[in-house]
């Protein structure tokens, strides 16, 4: 029997990040409940012309009804293309091409289109390694990376010149969730890119990785190139990583390509655990999050020891007018998200800095409810200091300038009960000195 074919756009994102495309152009799983996996590294073929076949079509966008010709994991796999279709989805969009890992995803989303010479616009903060990336390795190729604060729209227009090709955003910003108006950026951008040739306008790229899709999707707001850590939220449990560049269908074919000569290609066990355990339950892991975030930082905000909170969902958040505008559910609901920045007082910036470190170290020792560890996203509340962990590639006089506090503690929040990982601060903030 064959299942008739079904109109999945007719049924709500979360159901379709539930079931995805069935059945899939990629490989018709109708009768599994739960998705298959993969696990071979090469496929065999029929003859050499299938081959070449295979070799020809492997990097072109799906089409409805076609079964592609697998060739090399490398090149393409049932497994992953039935998560990067669901990310696709996620995101509203039209492509995905997943990787490794997230930095891969920032590299490929960034650098597909690039050529010696060309120049990149950046966000003054972005995430460390991201940096990283821009001021240690771009420019021994020969890419220049020029940053500029895009909180004002229009920062940007000055370095703009016949080479710039890329113009790098991620909002909220890591890690003091400092927001970018994206509708505002894409508005200027577009005036330049209405005057330019196709093969000179300049791409956006977002990191989605803080928001996640279930908080805002910016593709819709007209970014063209959107890049997600799928270790972190996407992911959700803390037991894979990833990355994935979702796009236009324009770009698939040359993200494709760049994956299969550079690498980075993502596993298949890692693709299905995204995909089973992940993204389906993205809608029921985000709303118990930014819940508990809520009331995490409005306890925060009331405590004496505690200087400034940044959070979104605080009508105190210096842009909560702008929050609202950009940060919504599949359901147009707000949805602040589940990061949380905030310093505690102190006489100094030194002081300041000490205060946050006595407490991580209480927190490390003696807290049940919360995690000093990396990463953001999972189950278990996390807590960090950026200045000296994920930030540590800017210099300290940078981060100061950039709002990175050397006090400044930024904390991921899972779903535990909001009151106990409340205990665990308190009792941290009364050890600190």
């Amino acid at each position: 029997m064959t299942l008739k074919k079904i109109d999945e756009k007719k049924y709500s994102i979360p159901t379709r990040l539930i079931y995805g495309q069935s059945p899939s152009s990629e490989w018709d799983y109708t009768h599994h409940v739960i998705p298959p996996i993969t696990t071979s590294s090469t496929f065999r073929l029929d003859s050499a012309n299938r081959g070449a076949k295979g070799f020809t079509e492997f990097s072109l966008p799906p089409k409805p009804g076609h079964h592609p010709i697998y060739i090399y994991d490398r090149f393409g796999e049932p497994t992953v293309d039935m998560l990067q279709h669901v990310l696709a989805t996620a995101e509203e969009q039209e492509s995905a091409v997943a990787f490794v890992t997230g930095m891969a995803a920032v590299h490929a989303g960034v650098c597909f289109a690039l050529s010696q010479g060309s120049e990149i616009i950046s966000h003054k903060t972005v995430y460390g390694c991201t940096y990283s990336l821009f001021t240690n390795w771009l420019n021994k190729i020969g890419v220049k990376v020029h940053f500029c604060d895009l909180t004002d729209p229009k920062s940007f227009l000055p370095l703009v010149n016949e080479n710039t090709r890329v113009l790098y955003l991620e909002s909220p910003v890591n890690p003091h969730l400092e927001l970018i108006d994206t509708e505002a950026v894409v508005a200027e951008l577009r005036d330049i890119n209405v005057k330019r040739a196709e093969e000179k306008k300049i791409l956006s790229v977002f990191d989605n990785t803080f928001a996640t899709p279930y908080c805002q999707r910016p593709g819709n707001s007209g970014i063209d190139i959107v890049v997600h850590s799928l270790t972190k939220g996407l992911m959700g449990f803390g037991t894979d990583m990833g990355g994935v560049v979702i796009s236009k269908q324009k770009y698939h074919q040359q993200l494709i390509r760049f994956r299969k000569d550079f690498g980075g290609a993502l596993a298949p066990t890692t693709a299905w655990h995204i995909l089973v355990y992940g993204v389906s339950t993205l809608p029921l892991r985000i709303p118990r999050q930014q819940a508990n975030a809520q009331k995490i930082a409005e306890f925060l905000e009331g405590h004496p020891l505690i200087e400034r909170v940044h959070y979104p969902g605080l009508p105190t958040f210096p842009q909560y007018e702008l929050a609202q505008r950009l940060l919504r559910d599949y359901e147009d609901n707000f949805a602040p998200g589940f990061m949380i920045y905030f310093v505690l007082k102190g006489d100094s910036l030194e002081h300041s800095k000490a205060r946050g470190e006595q407490m991580m170290n209480y927190i490390a020792e003696h807290a049940y409810a919360i995690t000093l560890a990396v990463s953001l996203g999972q189950l278990r509340t996390l807590i960090e200091h950026p200045g000296s962990m994920t930030h540590m590639s800017y210099p300290v006089s940078e981060q100061v300038a950039l709002g990175i506090d050397p006090g400044g503690i930024r904390l991921a929040v899972g779903i535990e009960g909001a009151q106990d990982v409340i205990a665990d601060l308190g009792a941290a903030l009364e050890n600190v000195k």
